[in-house]
């Protein structure tokens, strides 16, 4: 099992005619079973054509229906990436992660109001994807990174999430899933609605959660994390500003452990492995 998307998952890219999409398209299909899993692309100006084998639609919600996609990925040009995550949301899509960072706030007001009683979940503005190691992986994660495995990552930051996985790996912890969820500003899944699923998901043990300074979303997160979550879990925010202590101090108040430096994230979490849960270390 693991969180929002899987090995059989079906995935279209928007905005295929772009050399940022081509890239990391063509990285996600080389990647375990992503030619299964990316079975179409959109770009209106090239319906009818393909792309490495795959079928070309002009619309998000033909590509939908003629191959059984649930999940959209977008790398569509700012000016026009809000018309594509509002035309995702109306094809019915159950995932939408958007790639393109920088929407202006006007623009994520309209999608909020689009969005409202919908059931479609928005990774992003700016988030750099999901990847389930050994299965799929959705943006531009190094996938050579990760291994499969039972920890979880939820991360503002994209490299400090790589960082993570990457001493994970190194000390022989896989991950069941990492996901970047941007730190642009905007609508999208936060830090406790990722924290929800790791919770509810019985092949996830233990989950690293990298904030950064600015907002409230670690602090109401951590509060959630107090209150209803018996897993470990490890937490990291970058200093630099005032409002990292702070946010710090109520982390490690909800019972949180948090890592002093990027480079400690993955000793201090097998320490508390070892701690809690010796008998998942081989």
């Amino acid at each position: 099992m693991a969180i929002l998307v899987n090995r059989n998952t079906r995935v279209i890219t928007q905005g295929i005619s772009g050399k940022a999409a081509q890239l990391h398209t063509r990285m996600c299909r080389d990647y375990s079973r992503g030619n299964e899993c990316f079975v179409a692309a959109v770009e209106p100006q090239m319906a009818g054509k393909e792309f490495d084998g795959m079928p070309v639609y002009g619309s998000v919600r033909e590509a939908g229906q003629r191959t059984g996609a649930t999940v959209s990925v977008i790398h569509v040009e700012q000016p026009l990436a809000a018309a594509a995550i509002e035309e995702a949301v109306d094809a019915g899509l159950e995932l939408v992660i958007c790639v393109t960072e920088g929407i202006p706030a006007a623009d994520m007001g309209r999608i909020a109001a689009h969005m409202a009683g919908r059931s479609t979940l928005l990774l992003g503005p700016g988030s750099h994807g999901i990847i389930t190691p050994g299965a799929i992986k959705i943006g531009s994660m190094p996938g050579h990174i990760f291994k499969k495995g039972r920890v979880g990552i939820v991360t503002r930051s994209a490299t400090l999430g790589y960082e993570a996985a990457g001493e994970l790996t190194a000390l022989g912890l896989g991950q069941s899933s990492c996901v970047a969820i941007g730190d642009d500003p905007g609508l999208g899944l936060q830090p406790i609605d990722v924290m929800k699923l790791f919770a509810a998901d019985p092949d996830t043990d233990a989950i690293i959660m990298i904030g950064e300074t600015g907002g409230d979303a670690e602090q109401i997160c951590a509060h959630w994390v107090r209150e209803n979550l018996k897993k470990p879990v490890v937490g990291y925010i970058p200093c630099g500003k005032d409002d990292a202590r702070e946010k710090r101090a109520i982390m490690e108040e909800c019972g949180i452990v948090v890592a002093a430096s990027a480079a400690e994230m993955g000793e201090l979490l097998k320490s508390v492995l070892y701690e809690d849960f010796s008998w998942m270390i081989s």
